[in-house]
């Protein structure tokens, strides 16, 4: 006689963006899954149309899963989640894993894991490399921080959603790991921005830049999808807010003073950032970041692009 082996029930919070793509490849993974709305009721019909539960409340989705997804903004989100009124601690249950998919900062990721720990719960981070559209796919990159017992736990979860999988150390060892990708990402963003400014200044197209710099060995996948934006005017070439972008490279700079680790070039890059915020553009993606730089150095990049196409 053979026991049949139960799939965990899954929580999943945050099922914006990116995590409507991760919930729907855990549903067709073949499990369970709960959901948390939102004021953004599209993607939770969408998994509700699938299959999926809602749950009322934390507490609820905490009585029926075992294994809880988070994947939120930031870490004062996160730490709402976990730590608020009605919150995951609040409501703890004996062995249930969460695991947090969100940019975070390493220290508070490691300060909850500590905290749920003490109430026989569990901490992995996981956060996400790629876009949207990998995570429709199920292809995005995950980085893992978690003793290998949790994460050995949650690992056939994750094979569902992430095309490459990496167990980097601890716990906090994810996130740790993320906000150097994102240092890397939005510095490339600033950098680029301001290197088209200097371009177009000096008398070359921008469709010279990207042809140029596009094809040869500073050319990448985040040029391309940046090039596509701030040069192609393609408004959904390379879907990342600034706002959420400036939240990465604040984290990454803080990370950097934690360390004891000169921070010139998080610090620097984050000034653009903070200027395209301050001037309304929180809501508009990176490669808007170099409408912001040009803006600064008094020249129209729209215009530019437009005038190199004649």
């Amino acid at each position: 006689m053979t026991t049949q082996h139960v799939k965990p029930t899954v929580g999943f919070i945050g099922v914006g963006y990116m995590g409507h793509g991760l919930a729907k490849n855990i549903m067709l993974g073949g499990y369970d899954l709960w959901i948390k709305g939102n004021r953004n009721r599209v993607p939770v019909e969408s998994l509700i149309e699938r299959g999926a539960k809602e749950a009322s409340d934390i507490a609820e989705m905490v009585r029926y899963c075992d294994v809880i997804h988070l994947c939120l903004p930031n870490s004062k989100l996160v730490e709402d989640v976990v730590r608020g009124a009605g919150g995951i601690l609040e409501c703890a249950k004996d062995g249930l894993v969460v695991v947090d998919t969100s940019t975070a900062l390493p220290e508070s990721t490691v300060a909850l894991a500590t905290e749920l720990a003490a109430n026989g719960m569990a901490l992995v981070d996981a956060p996400l490399g790629r876009t949207p559209k990998e995570a429709e796919a199920g292809t995005v990159d995950a980085m893992l921080g978690g003793s290998d017992a949790d994460v050995a736990r949650v690992r056939p979860i994750v094979d569902c959603w992430a095309g490459t999988i990496k167990h980097i150390g601890p716990v906090g060892s994810g996130h740790r790991i993320k906000l150097v990708m994102n240092f890397l990402a939005m510095g490339f963003g600033a950098l680029y921005s301001e290197a088209l400014s200097m371009s177009a200044k000096s008398g070359i197209s921008p469709q010279i830049f990207q042809e140029v710099i596009g094809a040869s060995r500073m050319g990448s996948g985040f040029f391309e999808t940046f090039a596509q934006g701030a040069i192609g005017r393609e408004p959904d070439a390379h879907k990342f807010a600034l706002v959420n972008a400036m939240k990465d490279i604040s984290y990454a700079h803080q990370m950097a003073t934690e360390a004891g680790v000169m921070g010139l070039m998080s610090g620097a890059a984050k000034q653009y950032y903070t200027y395209a915020l301050a001037h309304g553009g929180g809501e508009r993606n990176i490669p808007d970041l170099a409408d912001f730089v040009a803006e600064m150095n008094g020249f129209d990049l729209a215009a530019a692009v437009e005038k190199g196409r004649l």
